[in-house]
């Protein structure tokens, strides 16, 4: 994976860049969307048994997905994270170059703020790079996307060939496209169903 520097990227939509994610999904992949706004636009994009939407705790979407990804190996996972949660998790990322799983794929969405609880700014704001951090933790395969179509090539890549892999996104400070759903009991179900670990009617 060629890697863009921070710097070069261009600020994106993350609404747009998540239906584009959604666009490419054609063998019941798993998507994890972390708190917030990663997962609100994720089920307003294409929701789909297959994506798991994390209510109220942070850091968790790369955990989780790195889990997902060990326990079912044949199958492609996605994990949405924030930059602000990805810095209450940052070792997650040492984790997972450890455990390398061939079919994980992490994209940080990188909008220097804690959009959700007012704006704040994160150390992202001010210079750290989760490529590099990323890179220097391991994960080789580690590249900000520097448009749209760079995205969509990256993404295309990561579903084509081994990884981890991890795609650095910087967004611009729009805000979601909707909200997700607050049922964490049919969120669990739901998605155990898209994986395959109940075998009862898919609920929607």
């Amino acid at each position: 994976m060629s890697v863009t520097t921070a710097h070069n990227a261009k600020r994106m939509y993350r609404f747009d860049l998540t239906k584009r994610l959604v666009a490419k999904l054609h063998r019941d992949e798993a998507v994890i969307g972390g708190i917030g706004h990663s997962n609100f636009d994720l089920f307003t994009a294409g929701h789909r048994p297959q994506n798991f939407y994390m209510l109220g705790s942070m850091g968790l979407a790369i955990p989780i997905a790195l889990g997902v990804a060990i326990a079912q190996p044949q199958r492609k996972v996605f994990a949405l994270e924030g930059d602000g949660s990805l810095l209450m998790q940052l070792g997650c990322l040492s984790t997972v170059a450890t455990q390398a799983p061939k079919n994980l794929i992490i994209l940080v969405m990188d909008n220097g703020t804690y959009q959700i609880t007012g704006g704040q700014v994160t150390p992202a704001a001010g210079g750290t790079d989760f490529v590099a951090v990323a890179r220097g933790c391991g994960l080789t395969s580690a590249a900000w996307a520097a448009d749209e179509a760079d995205f969509e090539r990256l993404v295309e890549q990561g579903l084509a060939t081994d990884g981890p892999h991890l795609i650095g996104l910087k967004l611009d400070e729009q805000g979601p496209a909707g909200q997700t759903e607050r049922d964490p009991a049919q969120i669990r179900d739901r998605f155990m169903r898209g994986m395959g670990v109940k075998k009862s009617k898919l609920v929607t």
